[in-house]
């Protein structure tokens, strides 16, 4: 998920001076709720994504959160490219509700890009997020691999929903 949001930022900002969007809007899929912010808070391994050129050759990528006191929440993305660690630093807020998880993140400025979670484990030990269009997709676990039956399903899901699930990248090898 490295400047992940960064790029959603800016793809929403071109969005409103274009007027359009290239890709089918994910307003109309919930987000989960009730949704535990303190439970979500901690490490996520990135399983599987759709392609972005920000995440290019990006392996073991993680992203981390962490409660500010305001409320909001740091993020810091790291990955691997070419050998070289790399890392990103932002800061979410929620978009409305605490107990919805639906946030905001911003890697730069005051531009913002939707971060939505539209499936989340019982125990929060992974989960399915996209932001505004279904051009992103990030299926996330606690761990750096995730149950294969729960990967199918989470997939299963993601199609239903209307994402290109046969264009997903595995950052660490393909759970199938």
């Amino acid at each position: 998920m490295i400047r992940t949001i960064l790029l959603l930022a800016a793809s929403a900002v071109a969005a409103i001076f274009s007027g359009c969007r290239s890709a089918e809007s994910t307003a109309s899929i919930p987000a989960v709720r009730p949704f535990d912010a303190e439970r979500y808070l901690g490490t996520w391994y990135e399983i599987a994504r759709l392609p972005h050129s920000f995440e290019r050759d990006m392996t073991k990528v993680t992203a981390v959160y962490t409660a500010r006191k305001d409320g909001g929440i740091d993020v810091l993305n790291a990955g691997w490219r070419n050998g070289e660690y790399r890392t990103a630093r932002g800061r979410a807020r929620f978009r409305g509700d605490s107990t919805v998880g639906e946030l905001e993140v911003s890697f730069f400025g005051p531009f913002y890009g939707q971060y939505r979670i539209i499936a989340l484990a019982p125990d929060y030990s992974s989960a399915i997020v996209t932001s505004s269009t279904c051009d992103y997709l990030w299926i996330l676990a606690r761990e750096s691999t995730l149950p294969l039956e729960t990967f199918r399903q989470y997939k299963e899901q993601a199609a239903k929903l209307g994402f290109n699930v046969a264009a997903l990248e595995y950052p660490n090898g393909r759970p199938e």
